[in-house]
């Protein structure tokens, strides 16, 4: 069953997935994964830097937020369930979440604004790029965890493979007390 783009990008206020382009040929294929043009507001074009993630089957990354760094996922290799949750307090999605199987062989790219928690679940060794608009600052990104029974997340496993960090995570109860939650009408899209 094809993907509706259109409903998946309404689920969660301002993420934004895009089929790209992809032009086959007898030896392969050409994807067009970023251009300048793309619709302004959603500010692809302010992408600064360029990561390479590869994760090994069973490997999960996340759940991670930041309070000003957007995301731009564009899976390469490899099947990743990829999670999406809105911690952004006043937002009109807050406390929404999405879970989607995405696969480097589909042509479809994920706009993650700051505020919205996101992380995946490697079902298969994989390859990820993604650019963000800001450089690394380990201030900006928090975590939740991967299996608060708030946000209810249906992982395709029950023990991944975690960094100590994300193993620490906390819930969305502990930021809320804590006052650690992004407020959505303070995001920097």
């Amino acid at each position: 069953m094809p993907l509706n783009i259109a409903q998946l990008s309404q689920k969660i206020h301002g993420v934004e997935f895009r089929e790209c382009r992809t032009f086959p040929d007898s030896r392969g294929s050409f994807t067009e994964v970023f251009r300048s043009e793309w619709p302004q507001g959603v500010h692809y074009g302010d992408q600064i830097q360029l990561n390479l993630s590869r994760s090994i089957m069973g490997a999960m990354r996340g759940l991670h937020f930041h309070h000003k760094q957007s995301d731009w996922w564009i899976p390469v290799s490899g099947t990743l369930q990829v999670a999406l949750a809105d911690l952004r307090t006043g937002s009109p999605t807050f406390l929404q979440t999405l879970s989607i199987n995405l696969s480097g062989s589909d042509s479809l790219c994920i706009l993650i604004p700051p505020g919205v928690a996101h992380g995946f679940l490697a079902l298969e060794d994989i390859s990820l790029i993604y650019a963000v608009n800001r450089y690394y600052d380990g201030g900006d990104e928090q975590g939740v965890a991967w299996n608060d029974p708030d946000l209810n997340i249906q992982w395709d496993v029950s023990d991944p493979i975690r960094s100590d960090r994300d193993r620490n995570n906390p819930t969305v109860k502990d930021l809320q007390k804590a006052e650690l939650l992004p407020s959505f009408r303070d995001r920097v899209l």
